[in-house]
């Protein structure tokens, strides 16, 4: 049942990127963590024209305010680190434009000797679409699928070509390559995205929701792999957005990843059942600084590492 921890990076406004990212990120190598992740979220509206996840009703959750750009971040922890994976979980793709994108990817990879981890998703906000000057909304799975084109001739031999929508590269040199082949994740939960990650991706990094949903969504997956006569495996990376608490949360509406360090590791077993290759933890939301950010992620590895995993 063994498997890759990964460590979400600090982010979230209460913490000082001028001295955090990096103080983390150099911690999480020592402590022993395999990896460390950021993901995006562009802006937070004052009067949403969508829920959550674009779920109507739900509300935006107050962390995302003031989220640190994620290239920049994983940028700054590549610089103090020599051995853990420099994954994003996720960066919404669309946001930027596909050619600058694959050209930051292989730049960050080739500086850091063959770290990047690439988790991409479609996105879910009009809001932030529009503020990003990008294609229309309505077009983010098209835009998806085209980045991903774009990103694996722009890291593939020159000269690189490319014809499409959103970018046309006449023969071109285009440098720096990647170390090595960038291993790129897809979120996705719906019938079409799920056929995209067996079709496109190298992995599926879904948001872990509890181990029963965990459950369904690979079987789903597995489905369709054999449908379409996938045989290569996919890797699985859950992202497990924890809700840390001092004190174990004894309420019956306990959310997964919610409450005391042995409450998460038990859900992390949980979800190792079902079967993962690695697992980002995401711990920023509630600590009030780096130091507890850092304390919290000592135990949740050694207890985790104590279970098993």
């Amino acid at each position: 049942m063994a498997v890759r921890l990964g460590l979400g990076l600090p982010q979230h406004r209460q913490y000082d990127l001028a001295k955090d990212v990096t103080d983390v990120a150099r911690e999480a190598e020592r402590i022993g963590y395999d990896s460390v992740w950021v993901y995006e979220r562009a802006l937070v509206p004052e009067n949403p024209k969508q829920g959550l996840y674009g779920i109507p009703g739900l509300p935006w959750p107050d962390s995302y305010k003031g989220l640190a750009h994620p290239l920049v971040t994983l940028t700054l922890a590549a610089a103090v680190t020599e051995r853990v994976r420099l994954g994003s979980g996720i960066i919404v793709a669309p946001l930027h434009g596909a050619f600058q994108l694959a050209r930051a990817l292989a730049t960050l990879d080739a500086a850091s000797g063959g770290r990047v981890v690439a988790g991409l998703g479609p996105g879910w906000s009009a809001e932030e679409f529009a503020a990003a000057s990008a294609t229309p909304y309505e077009e983010r799975n098209r835009v998806l699928e085209e980045t991903l084109d774009v990103c694996r001739a722009v890291w593939g031999p020159d000269p690189v070509s490319h014809e499409g929508r959103l970018a046309t590269i006449e023969a071109a040199v285009v440098a720096p390559k990647p170390a090595r082949p960038i291993p790129v994740l897809l979120a996705a939960s719906g019938p079409k995205a799920l056929a995209r990650v067996v079709e496109r991706g190298d992995g599926w990094i879904p948001v872990a929701m509890g181990a029963e949903g965990y459950a369904d969504g690979w079987r789903r997956l597995q489905d369709i792999a054999a449908e379409r006569g996938r045989t290569r495996p996919i890797e699985r990376v859950p992202r497990a957005n924890a809700m840390y608490s001092p004190k174990p949360y004894d309420g019956d509406d306990r959310q997964p990843f919610q409450g005391s360090v042995d409450q998460i590791v038990e859900d992390l077993v949980a979800h190792a059942e079902v079967g993962m290759d690695e697992v980002l933890i995401d711990l920023q939301t509630t600590p009030r600084d780096a130091q507890e950010l850092k304390d919290v992620a000592a135990e949740v590895y050694e207890k985790a590492r104590a279970a098993g995993l």
